[in-house]
């Protein structure tokens, strides 16, 4: 029976023709048009910040990946289609009037060139699209070194595992990919024109289909051998479900591998039967093969392994692992810098007896006891320093550390006044306003971590606010820097607060009169025009154009404010700005500012990762680095699994005009040295680190958090203790009431670990507890001083020593404590927030536990509002100290006369009423004296709390005249609260008259 011809299709008229075109036009420029101008702002803005060589190489390498990859799979599409057609029989006799197979073979004939084209480069696009994403692989592949460590198992340099096996890998999987793709349209090719028939009882498969089918399918079985073999390799870094540890272990050496082996073999077999069918032209001794190929992948690849497993290991792991368990421990340890010449451990009892003479010998610690807690004090930061309603700081403050006034090491809480385009209102809001008035903040400020400006006896009086100095732009448009380092551009163009609003972009640069919102005198607001050498010039159309495309905004061509020297400053965030111009490194979840040879910049961490390092455990740096402080603030890593991490790069990012500068910390990473011929001279050498950057630069918290997770288990050497896990440790959970997750380490500034000295250092320190237990393990300290920078100091702790929450639950439920909290936040007038837990090693074994303790008033007024430092608790050992201050509360553990031995010259004791050292334009200082109340109405720390009838009836009267107070301050009546003044000076006259 002849084949019945085909309806033929509608044909478009010239009109609907000319429409479709247009309309295909539209789409693709709707869908191509963005990304090029994206890319062309990011080539004007990586020339800009002078790394338009990273813009262009990271293109190049895509674009190369994106034609190579899309060129094969889009040939190999294509030719097995055209190996089909090419050899399709001349006469398909068709199996009735309604063989779907015709139609489709007369719908593929009619539009021929569609399909054999369209399909192929469709294909193509998409693998290209895919492929351009692993630039990584190809760049690392092309420039990879050595580590000079080989593996335990096969000998091979670990740079093959991080290098040069994922890039075979890609390559492989893409010959899959591609062949298989042949395979499917070939085998589509012969069924549409032909080649294979299904009507009948056995159906038909003409020659060239049998030949060009079974020469496919025997490459895929050879490229299956080729996985076989690389299979062995990545055994290295495999996690299997119970073991304790990363890597090829007893059952992964003993049997999988074997097995691997066989499966080769068995492969290559499997594939010169496929291929015999080209001789044979028998297709059950193909089939045979394929079979036996898949029975042997579960019975030798799966079931053999499991047996091994079940019957031999389990019944003695530890024995069976013992070998695999010590090459994970030293690998583990080298990927994640933890080995013998970056750690110490030291044995340290941690409850041992004290004087005060041995406490005052550690003055180093005890001096600098940190009191301000930086996620608690910002409200105060705000209150006193922000000056303007669109001044903000971060949520929570950064720790830093200069030399204080007397030329010793102090820690500092500092924040930079960033411009928060969120605050802006009514007509701040408006376009020109937003963009090129209220463009920048003002001010560096910093207050030293272990003072307050007076002593707060009672949450109604002035005092325990943090001591502020503040660089700022002066009255007279002059930078005025008291402290902590001199500084000479206090202007803030660049920071997370500013680039924390969508299109935080701010349009700057001489067009007249001076635009910028600067700050104001008494008489007048001073504005200001932006200087800086960093922004793109948008004073052509050609850029105006672009960007209102870029931001989708008309007012980039027709606004006057943008003139021929005005300039865009966007992309603010300086994590970032780093992220783009080293594609290759994750940054740190914090950036801090420092001033650095009279500049303020933006310190950025960033980290060089890998996720196959043999042996090493693979560990989710977004679980291992989440704590309290993190989960408070929504700011966590990546989800992204690593087995390798060094802190290679230290980043700085300009505050005033954007500069990025890389500097190499780690000299001797391959993954950074391979990087850095990737992108030659944009990584500066070590040696090119200033002394004043190198005196900021911070031990990275995330990496520490990283480190001190892997500590807990990898302290271990012995691999029969590590598999029982019987001596592991645990990240302890935060003991405080509001915190909902790991207890974060601390930067504090204490004795030197490092070099057992009695000078201090600034450090970065964890308590950890035993597994599974509240009591403590250890102590680690990492150091930040420039001479021993990265030195990890681990001090081991035998016995029960209280751990933070035990050491948590006993200060704050101690009589003393919890009847003087109880008295100041009676009838919630006062919010009581407890700080930090502070873990300090002092007295020659002991371990002092401190936590600052906040209170916040339920007054109107703003200045009472916000926390201030009201009480210091301590505890050492089994004993609690207690006070308005540090030496009060050394007092009530060690006697009387410890804390002022201890600490020397109190930073505390500086007058209530004493001035700052600067003024902030715009801003208040912390209150200084006024009328207060006597301190007799909280009770004398570590004293219970017993009066007489007569004592407690004039206590009730003193408390209701303080309340009357307080009402008469939110009134704003000046008669009233002049009254109640009075009420109260009777009330305590009473009270002292009481018996």
């Amino acid at each position: 029976m002849g084949m019945r011809p085909a309806a033929r299709m509608p044909k478009l008229t010239r009109r609907s023709r000319i429409l479709v075109g247009i309309a295909l036009l539209i789409v693709g420029l709707l869908m191509v048009g963005p990304r090029l101008v994206d890319a062309y702002v990011d080539w004007l803005w990586f020339g800009e910040i002078g790394f338009r060589s990273v813009f262009s190489t990271v293109l190049v390498t895509r674009l190369v990946v994106f034609l190579v990859a899309g060129v094969f799979i889009g040939a190999v599409a294509f030719g097995g289609m055209a190996l089909a057609y090419r050899s399709r029989p001349v006469f398909v006799p068709a199996s009735g009037p309604n063989d779907p197979v015709a139609r489709y073979r007369a719908t593929v004939l009619s539009r021929l060139r569609l399909f054999a084209i369209g399909v192929p480069v469709f294909i193509g696009l998409l693998a290209g699209f895919v492929a351009q994403t692993y630039w990584v692989r190809v760049q690392l592949f092309l420039h990879g070194g050595s580590f000079g460590i080989t593996d335990p198992e096969f000998g091979k340099d670990l740079g093959f595992y991080a290098f040069d096996l994922p890039f075979y890998r890609l390559v492989l999987g893409y010959l899959f990919v591609g062949v298989f793709l042949m395979l499917v349209g070939n085998l589509l090719g012969h069924y549409v024109f032909g080649g294979i028939r299904l009507s009948g009882r056995q159906g038909a498969l003409s020659r060239a289909a049998r030949m060009q089918l079974v020469s496919l399918v025997g490459i895929l079985v050879l490229l299956k051998a080729v996985a076989y073999w690389f299979d062995r390799y990545e055994l290295l870094s495999h996690t299997r479900a119970g073991k304790p540890f990363t890597g090829a272990g007893y059952t992964d050496i003993n049997a999988v591998l074997p097995a691997k082996l066989i499966l080769l073999a068995i492969a290559v077999i499997c594939a010169v039967a496929v291929f015999s069918a080209l001789v044979l032209r028998d297709l059950r001794i193909p089939a045979i093969g394929l079979v036996l190929l898949l029975l042997s992948s579960v019975i030798v690849g799966a079931g053999w392994p499991m047996l091994v497993e079940q019957f031999s290991v389990k019944p003695n792991a530890a024995q069976k692992e013992r070998d695999y368990i010590s090459r994970s421990i030293t690998a583990t340890r080298d990927a994640y810098g933890l080995t013998g010449d970056s750690v110490t451990y030291r044995d340290y009892s941690g409850n041992a007896p004290a004087t005060a003479e041995q406490v005052a010998a550690d003055r180093a610690t005890t001096s600098n006891i940190r009191l301000l807690d930086p996620t608690i004090v910002g409200p105060a930061f705000t209150q006193f320093q922000q000056g303007k309603n669109f001044y903000s700081f971060p949520d929570q403050l950064s720790i830093d550390r200069y030399n204080g006034p007397d030329g010793k090491l102090r820690d500092f809480v500092v924040a930079a006044r960033e411009l928060n385009p969120d605050r802006l209102i009514d007509n701040q809001r408006d376009w020109i306003n937003k963009h090129s008035v209220y463009t920048h903040g003002n001010g560096f400020i910093a207050s030293p971590a272990n003072t307050v400006r007076g002593i707060a006896n009672d949450p109604n009086q002035n005092g325990g606010y943090p001591e502020f100095l503040a660089s700022v732009v002066g009255a007279n448009g002059a930078a005025v820097s008291p402290g902590p380092a001199p500084l000479d551009q206090p202007r803030v163009y660049f920071g997370p607060v500013i680039a924390s609003a969508p299109s935080d972009y701010a349009i700057v640069g001489k067009n007249g009169a001076d635009r910028e919102y600067d700050y104001e005198t008494n008489t007048e607001t001073k504005n200001y025009t932006y200087g800086g050498t960093g922004g793109v010039d948008i004073g052509n159309w050609l850029a105006r154009s672009v960007f209102a495309a870029k931001f989708a905004e008309r007012n980039f061509l027709f606004s006057s404010v943008i003139g021929p020297n005005s300039k865009i400053l966007f992309n603010r965030d300086p994590a970032h700005r780093v992220e783009a111009v080293a594609p290759w490194l994750t940054t740190d979840s914090t950036v801090y500012p420092a001033i650095v040879n009279k500049r303020m910049v933006w310190i950025v961490d960033g980290y060089t990762t890998l996720d196959n390092y043999p042996y090493s455990e693979l560990t989710s740096l977004s679980s291992a680095t989440a704590d309290s402080n993190e989960v408070a603030v929504n700011r966590m890593l990546p989800d992204k699994q690593v087995s390798y991490i060094r802190n290679s790069v230290k980043a700085t990012v300009d505050a005033y005009d954007g500069t990025v500068t890389l500097y190499e910390q780690d000299e001797h990473d391959p993954v950074l040295q391979a990087w850095m011929k990737v992108f030659p001279d944009t990584v500066k050498p070590k040696s090119a680190i200033s002394k004043e950057l190198a005196e900021h630069l911070r031990y990275p918290e995330d990496l520490f958090k990283v480190q001190r997770m892997l500590l807990a288990k990898y302290h271990v050497n012995d691999p029969v203790t590590f598999f029982s896990t019987s001596d592991f440790w645990d990240v302890p959970l935060d003991p405080n009431p509001t915190a909902s997750s790991f207890q974060p380490p601390y930067y504090i500034v204490a004795k030197d670990l490092a070099t057992g000295g009695d000078s201090s250092s600034f450090q970065l320190t964890t308590a950890m507890n035993r597994f599974r237990r509240d009591f403590l393990a250890a102590y680690i300290s990492a150091s930040s001083d420039p001479a021993t920078y990265g030195k990890i100091t681990v001090l081991t702790i035998p016995g029960q020593v209280n751990g933070p929450k035990l050491a948590f639950n006993a200060i704050s439920t101690d009589t003393a404590v919890s009847q003087d909290l109880g008295v100041i936040g009676r009838d919630n007038q006062n919010r009581i927030r407890w700080g930090n837990l502070l873990t300090l090693p002092v007295g020659q074994g002991g371990l002092l536990y401190v936590a600052p303790v906040y209170a916040s008033p339920g007054a109107s007024d703003a200045a009472s509002s916000y926390p201030r430092l009201i009480r210091v608790a301590m505890m050492y050992n089994d004993k609690v100290g207690y006070g308005p201050t540090v030496r009060d509360a050394l007092n009530g553990i060690f006697g009387p006369g410890a804390g002022a031995t201890a600490t020397g010259p109190a930073p505390t004791d500086v007058p209530a009423g004493t001035p700052p050292p600067a003024a902030v334009p715009g801003a208040v200082q912390p209150p200084a004296a006024g009328p207060q109340p006597p301190p007799v109405a909280v009770q004398s720390p570590g004293v219970p709390l017993t009066l007489s009838p007569a004592k407690a009836a004039a206590l009730q009267d003193v408390n209701a005249a303080l309340d009357g107070m307080r009402a008469a301050q939110q009134s704003g009546n000046f008669a009233q609260y002049g009254a109640a003044l009075q009420k109260l000076d009777d009330a305590m006259a009473k009270y002292r008259d009481a018996k």
